[in-house]
C-alpha cells in the first residue's frame, strides 16, 4: 500500500495552525490548509502491513490502507467511495475524531503513525471539490416509515442508511436547527456548523425529512410517533450531566459545561445574540481533563477570561508510552489540545474539595487539596496530601466530567422502553423492549465518541430494517467489504 518505503522516506506531518494569539479573537477553524505534496507523502506512508490493526481500532470498521492507497495515487475517486462506504460523515470525523484508528497503526509501534484523520478529512473535502457528493435518492420506496427523534450523529447516520434503504424517514429535533451535538456541543473552532449544513442540505435533497424545534413527548407525543410511523429510532444521546457533589455547587457562576458551549454555538450561529454566561475578565475553573473540558478553555480564551485554570482528579499522564501501555492499546499519554496551547494552567492529581461564595450567592473562590496516588491491591488510591489545602480565585466554574445516560426527562418511559439500574435504556442488538423501538448512539451505550456514534446509527439501521422488511442489505460493519457503483468510475 503506498509507496514501498514511504514510512522510511517521509516523517509524519500535520496542518500548521494559525497562530493562537490570532485565532482566539474569532470562532473560525484554526488549521491551515495542507499541501498536495506533502499530503501524497502522508498517504505514502501507509505500509503493506499485513493485519492493518488501524480496523481494529476504528469503531466504523474504514478500510484505511486502501483509501491511502487511493490518495497515493491522486484517486480521488476511489478514495471517496471507499471511504464512504463505511463512514457516513467523513467530513465530521476528519475533524473531530480522536482517531482510535492512528492509536493501532502498525507504524506507530516504533514510529509516528500514519496521519489517518489528516486523509480522511482531505478525501471529504476533496470530493465536495469535485462534485463526487451528490444527492442520491433511493430508486424505489418501501411504503415503510421510520421516525428518527434526535439529529447528532447517530440520529443522522441511522436516517442516512435507513432512507438509501427505501424508507420514508423524518428526523425530529427540539433544537432549532439539526445536528444534535455537532451543532451545540463542538466549539466552531473545531467544526464549524457550514460543514453541517452541506451534509443536511444533501440528505434532504435524497429525501429524509427534518422537522426542527419539535421536543418529541411536549410539542408531539410519543403515542403519535409510534402510531404514525412504523419503527422508531431514539437518538438524543448522553444528555444527563454527571453531577459534581460538594458544598456550594448550587452558587451562582457554577454551570455544567454545556450550558456555556451550547449557548456560545447558538450566538455564533445567530440563534441568539449574546451568551448569558459570560468568561470575559473572570477567573475561570474547568473541573475535568477531557475534550469537554479544553473546549470550555478555548471559548473561554475567545471570551477573553482573566486566567484559567483546568484541574484533574488523576495524575499528570507520561509524553510517551509506558511498558503497561503497549501498542496497540489506547495511548495513556498527555495530550495537549489547540486550547491548551492558547493558554490556560492545567492541574493533575487535585481534588475539589468546596465551592466558596460571596454574600450575593456568587462563587468566588474553589478550595483545593493535592492529592497522591498509591496502587494498593491492584486497584489506584489516592490519599490527600496534609498541609496542601488551598483556596484560588474563581468567579466562573464549568463543571466537564461525563455523562450518566439519557436525559431524565421521561422519553423512554414515554415510548415504554424499560431501563437498567444505570439509567441506561434496556436493548438486545439496538431493539428495546418495545420491540418497535430502537436505540442508537450515546443513549444506548453510554458517553462515547461521535465516530461510535455514527457506527451505532448504522448498525442500528440495519436492524430496523430487518425488522420492518424481514431482511436487510445495508451494509454491517464485520462484513469487510466495500462496493462501488458500476459506472461511477472510470476504466
Amino acid at each position: 500500500m503506498g509507496a514501498k518505503e514511504g514510512f522510511l522516506q517521509f516523517n509524519r506531518e500535520l496542518p500548521d495552525s494559525r497562530n493562537p494569539e490570532e485565532r482566539i479573537h474569532d470562532y473560525k477553524e484554526i488549521y491551515k490548509p495542507f499541501d498536495a505534496k506533502k499530503l501524497n507523502q502522508q498517504a505514502a506512508r501507509c505500509m503493506d502491513c499485513g493485519v492493518p490493526f488501524c480496523h481494529q481500532g476504528c469503531p466504523l470498521g474504514n478500510i484505511i490502507p486502501e483509501f491511502n492507497d487511493a490518495v497515493y495515487r491522486n484517486d480521488w475517486e476511489e478514495a471517496f467511495y471507499i471511504l464512504r462506504s463505511t463512514n457516513n460523515f467523513p467530513e465530521f470525523t476528519g475533524r473531530i475524531c480522536p482517531a482510535p484508528c492512528e492509536a493501532s497503526c502498525v507504524l506507530g509501534i516504533n514510529k509516528d503513525p500514519v496521519a489517518i484523520e489528516l486523509i480522511e478529512k482531505s478525501i471529504a473535502e476533496k470530493a465536495y471539490e469535485l462534485g463526487l457528493v451528490v444527492p442520491k435518492a433511493p430508486k424505489q420506496r418501501s411504503g415503510k416509515s421510520v421516525a428518527v427523534i434526535g439529529s447528532g450523529p447517530a440520529g443522522l447516520a441511522a436516517a442516512d442508511q435507513l432512507n438509501q434503504a427505501g424508507h420514508e424517514v423524518t428526523v425530529f429535533e427540539k433544537d432549532n436547527k439539526a445536528g444534535g451535538l455537532l451543532r451545540y456541543g463542538i466549539p466552531d473552532f473545531k467544526l464549524e456548523k457550514w460543514v453541517i449544513d452541506r451534509r443536511i442540505e444533501v440528505m434532504e435533497q435524497e429525501g429524509v425529512i427534518f422537522t426542527t424545534g419539535t421536543d418529541v413527548g411536549f410539542n408531539i407525543k410519543a403515542e403519535n410517533i409510534l402510531r404514525n410511523f412504523d419503527a422508531v429510532v431514539l437518538a438524543t444521546g448522553a444528555q444527563q450531566p454527571r453531577e459534581l457533589k460538594i458544598k456550594g455547587s448550587d452558587l451562582k457562576g457554577v454551570h455544567f459545561a454545556m450550558e456555556f458551549l451550547g449557548k456560545q454555538n447558538q450566538v455564533i450561529g445567530g440563534e441568539i445574540k449574546e451568551n448569558p454566561i459570560s468568561a470575559k475578565d473572570k477567573h475561570v475553573i474547568v473541573i475535568g481533563g477531557g475534550d469537554t473540558g479544553s473546549d470550555c478553555i478555548g471559548t473561554s480564551n475567545r471570551h477573553g477570561a482573566k486566567s484559567i485554570i483546568q484541574l484533574e482528579l488523576l495524575p499528570k499522564p507520561p509524553k510517551q508510552r509506558t511498558v503497561l501501555n503497549p501498542w496497540p492499546e489506547w495511548p495513556m499519554t498527555l495530550k495537549t489540545s489547540s486550547s491548551h496551547e492558547e493558554g490556560a494552567e492545567r492541574v493533575f492529581s487535585v481534588l475539589t474539595k468546596e465551592f466558596v461564595g460571596n454574600k450575593n450567592g456568587e462563587v468566588s473562590g474553589l478550595v483545593l487539596v493535592d492529592l497522591e496516588w498509591k496502587e494498593e491491591n491492584g486497584r489506584m488510591q489516592f490519599v490527600e496530601v496534609p498541609g496542601s489545602e488551598r483556596t484560588v480565585p474563581c468567579d466562573l466554574a464549568f463543571i466537564a466530567i461525563g455523562y450518566t445516560g439519557p436525559a431524565q426527562n421521561g422519553l423512554l418511559e414515554a415510548f415504554g422502553v424499560q431501563k437498567m439500574e444505570n439509567s441506561l435504556p434496556k436493548s438486545k442488538e439496538y431493539q428495546s423492549t418495545n420491540k418497535k423501538v430502537f436505540l442508537a448512539g450515546d443513549m444506548r451505550r453510554g458517553q462515547s465518541l461521535v465516530v461510535w456514534a455514527i457506527s451505532e446509527g448504522r448498525e442500528a439501521a440495519v436492524k430496523v430494517d430487518e425488522f420492518l422488511m424481514g431482511e436487510s442489505n445495508l451494509p454491517r460493519k464485520d462484513e469487510g467489504y466495500y462496493e462501488i457503483e458500476e459506472g461511477t468510475l472510470q476504466d
